[in-house]
C-alpha cells in the first residue's frame, strides 16, 4: 500500500473537528484522571507496566528499561492493530496524544503513518492541551450573560434547569458536571460508590460545555458556592455568576419535603449513613437537636424530620449564603407542582437573551 504520508503532521489545536477520533496512548490511570472530551483511551503502556519500566529505568538502566519497554509497547500497539484498527477504511485520519507528545505517541503514530493513514499527533501532548483548557477557562465565561435561578433547598431549581434544557435553553447545570448536589446530602445516590470527577474532568468537560454557548444567548444557571463537593469553580466564572441576576423560584413547604423525600429516598434505608451526615450539624444546632432528628429517622417519622431540616437547618443557611454572596433577588416565580404543565408556565415568564 502506498504510504500517503512521510511523517505525523503535529498540531497544537486538539478542538479541530477533522479528525476521524481523538487517541489517548497514555495509560488508562492518567486517562481516568483526565483526558480531552470525546477522545478513546489506547494505551501503549498500561498502569502496571509503565511502573516496571519506571522501576528498571531506576534500579537497573535505561537501556534495560527501553529494551523491555519497546516490547511492550510493540505488543500493546500488536493488539490495538487487531482490535481497534482493522475495520478502519484509508480516510482514517486520527489525532494521538500522550502526556508531552514523545515517545509514547510516536510509537502508535510511526505504525499508522506507515500503513497509510494520515495521522496528527498533538504537539506537546496532553500537557499542552491541559494549558489551553486553563487559559480558556480564565477568559471565556466572561463571554457571557448570567441568569442565576435562586431559591431554598427543594425549590425544584435543577428540575426546571433540567426542563430548560429539553427545550434548548442555555442551561449550565454544574451540579450535574460535579456529579454532585451541593449539599450536606448532595453526593448523588447512582454515583455514591464513585468518586466525584478530578478537578481536572470538572474543568474539561465544563470547558467542553462553554465552548457550545453562543455568547448572544442568556446562560442559566443554579444559585452555586464557589465549591461543589470537593470541585471548585473557576474564578472567572464564580465571580461572573455573583455579578449576575437573580430570578428566586417558590415552592410550597410540602411540595419542597416531597421532593427532597424522593430524591433522597435511599436514606430510608441507610439510617446509619443518614445518621451519620448529620451528626456533623451538632456544632451548629446542638446535641439534643441531632437526638431528636435521630429519633425521628428511627421512628419513621421522615416527613416531619425533612421538614425539621429545611426549616431549621438550609433554609437560614440558603437566605445567608444568598444575602452574602449573590445579586439582590429582583424578581420570583412561584411553582406550584414540580410537573412538566408547572415547570412550562414558569418558563413562558422567562426571556432566552435577556
Amino acid at each position: 500500500m502506498p504510504n500517503r504520508s512521510r511523517s505525523p503532521i503535529q498540531t497544537q489545536n486538539p478542538w479541530q473537528d477533522n479528525f476521524s477520533e481523538m487517541i489517548d496512548v497514555r495509560s488508562e490511570g492518567e486517562f481516568a484522571e483526565d483526558r480531552i472530551p470525546g477522545a478513546i483511551n489506547l494505551p501503549v503502556l498500561s498502569d502496571r507496566e509503565r511502573e516496571k519500566v519506571g522501576t528498571l529505568y531506576k534500579q537497573v538502566s535505561p537501556f534495560e528499561a527501553k529494551k523491555v519497554g519497546a516490547a511492550l509497547v510493540s505488543k500493546n500497539i500488536s493488539r490495538h492493530l487487531t482490535e481497534h484498527f482493522a475495520n478502519k477504511d484509508r480516510d482514517y485520519s486520527p489525532l494521538i496524544y500522550c502526556w508531552r507528545g514523545g515517545q509514547r505517541s510516536n510509537s502508535l503514530a510511526a505504525v499508522l503513518t506507515q500503513i497509510g493513514w494520515q495521522v496528527s499527533i498533538l504537539a506537546g501532548g496532553y500537557k499542552t492541551y491541559r494549558t489551553a483548557v486553563r487559559d480558556r477557562l480564565q477568559k471565556l465565561p466572561q463571554q457571557f450573560n448570567y441568569q442565576v435561578l435562586c431559591g431554598l433547598t427543594g425549590t425544584g431549581k435543577t428540575h426546571l434547569l433540567q426542563r430548560m434544557a429539553q427545550q434548548r435553553w442555555q442551561v449550565l447545570d454544574l451540579e450535574a458536571l460535579a456529579k454532585h448536589r451541593g449539599s450536606l446530602l448532595g453526593q448523588q445516590w447512582e454515583d455514591s460508590l464513585k468518586p466525584q470527577p478530578s478537578q481536572k474532568w470538572f474543568e474539561s468537560q465544563l470547558l467542553q460545555k462553554l465552548q457550545q454557548f453562543d455568547p448572544q444567548q442568556m446562560v442559566w444557571v443554579e444559585s452555586e458556592s464557589n465549591k461543589i463537593g470537593q470541585i471548585y469553580l473557576p474564578p472567572t466564572l464564580w465571580q461572573k455568576m455573583k455579578e449576575s441576576p437573580c430570578v428566586e423560584i417558590q415552592l410550597p413547604l410540602e411540595e419542597r419535603v416531597s421532593l427532597l423525600m424522593q430524591d433522597y429516598s435511599h436514606f430510608a434505608e441507610q439510617t446509619e449513613l443518614l445518621a451519620s451526615k448529620i451528626s456533623r450539624l451538632k456544632c451548629r444546632h446542638g446535641t439534643e437537636r441531632i437526638k431528636y432528628w435521630n429519633r425521628l429517622i428511627k421512628s419513621d417519622r421522615g416527613r416531619e424530620f425533612v421538614r425539621e431540616l429545611l426549616t431549621v437547618h438550609y433554609d437560614p443557611a440558603y437566605r445567608r449564603s444568598i444575602a452574602k454572596t449573590f445579586q439582590p433577588v429582583k424578581s420570583s416565580i412561584e411553582l406550584t407542582d414540580l410537573s412538566n404543565a408547572s415547570l412550562d408556565r414558569a418558563i413562558a415568564q422567562f426571556d432566552r437573551s435577556s
